[in-house]
Formats: C-alpha cells, sequence, structure tokens
C-alpha cells in the first residue's frame, strides 16, 4: 500500500509530466510554424516519451492501491527567440524534471518506500539519458548558429529520431 505522502508526490509528479508533454507539443508547434519537420518530429517523439512517463507514475500509484487525482495543468510558452533559445529552454526544463523525480525518491526514502525508490529509478537513468540526448542537440544548434544550410541538414537528422514504447520500472 502506498502512503499518502508518496501518494501526493507521485500525483504531483504525474502532473509535472504531463506539462512536460503539454510544454512539449507547444514546441512541436513552434516548430511546424517554421517548417523545420525534423524538429517536429523530434517533439512528436518527446511527447510520447513524456505520455509514456506520466503513464508509467498513473499505473504504478494505481497498482500500490493510491489514488491519482488530475490536476490542472499550467499553460507552457507557445514562442521562441530561435530553435536554439528553444533547445536551451528544453534542457533547462529536463533539469527541473531531474530535480523533481530527486525530490519524488527523497520522499520515498523518507517514507522507506523501497518499492517506489526501485520504480523510480528507471525515471532517474531516464533523465540522465534525457538531458544528454538535448544537450547533443544544443551543441549542434551552438555550432551552427546562423547557418540555415546547417540548420536544414540537423533538420533532416531530427527526422530519423522514433518513439519506442520504454519498458518501466
Amino acid at each position: 500500500m502506498i502512503s499518502k505522502e508518496m501518494e501526493k508526490a507521485f500525483n504531483d509528479q504525474i502532473n509535472a509530466e504531463l506539462y512536460s508533454e503539454y510544454l512539449y507539443l507547444s514546441m512541436q508547434a513552434y516548430f511546424s510554424r517554421l517548417n523545420l519537420q525534423g524538429f517536429v518530429n523530434w517533439f512528436t517523439v518527446q511527447v510520447q516519451e513524456e505520455h509514456a512517463h506520466a503513464m508509467g507514475m498513473f499505473d504504478y500509484v494505481h497498482e500500490r492501491g493510491g489514488d491519482v487525482r488530475l490536476m490542472a495543468i499550467d499553460a507552457p510558452q507557445t514562442d521562441w527567440e530561435s530553435p536554439l533559445a528553444c533547445f536551451e529552454h528544453v534542457l533547462e526544463h529536463e533539469q527541473l524534471v531531474t530535480s523533481k523525480i530527486n525530490a519524488l525518491m527523497d520522499v520515498a526514502e523518507n517514507e522507506r518506500d523501497r518499492a517506489a525508490l526501485s520504480f523510480l529509478d528507471w525515471y532517474l537513468k531516464e533523465q540522465v539519458e534525457e538531458e544528454s540526448n538535448v544537450g547533443g542537440v544544443l551543441a549542434t544548434l551552438k555550432l551552427i548558429k546562423d547557418d540555415a544550410n546547417a540548420l536544414l541538414l540537423l533538420d533532416k537528422d531530427l527526422a530519423a529520431r522514433t518513439f519506442v514504447q520504454p519498458v518501466i520500472g
């Protein structure tokens, strides 16, 4: 059985994961307006991943006998100065999510909930991968600067990304 404190912490994190999905959907729309379909694809995959992350936690709370309480999702930013500025925002957001996962793990430690700690270990590893992937795109965008041809080459590379349903937990 999940404790009430752990249940609340998971519900807060589910909301954060759904906000991430919503933010990346907004970024997908931004790149669609720029007609950069590879970036659109990259964010389409991000949206799917964030949804899977939220649903993994959703299912976990139910499996542990808890109640999922969905909350309002804040409106995300909808426009950025440039693709570079957008990906700087992505990295900042992923670092925030990492801090939230760490805080959730702190609650699990305080509650001595080893099942939650074991479950959350996958999310922590996923965050390391997320930050690394975003950092790679960001580094390339910094090299590109204002080179439209290089941006189009990166766009073509990002079009190859595919969603793989994660096995969570």
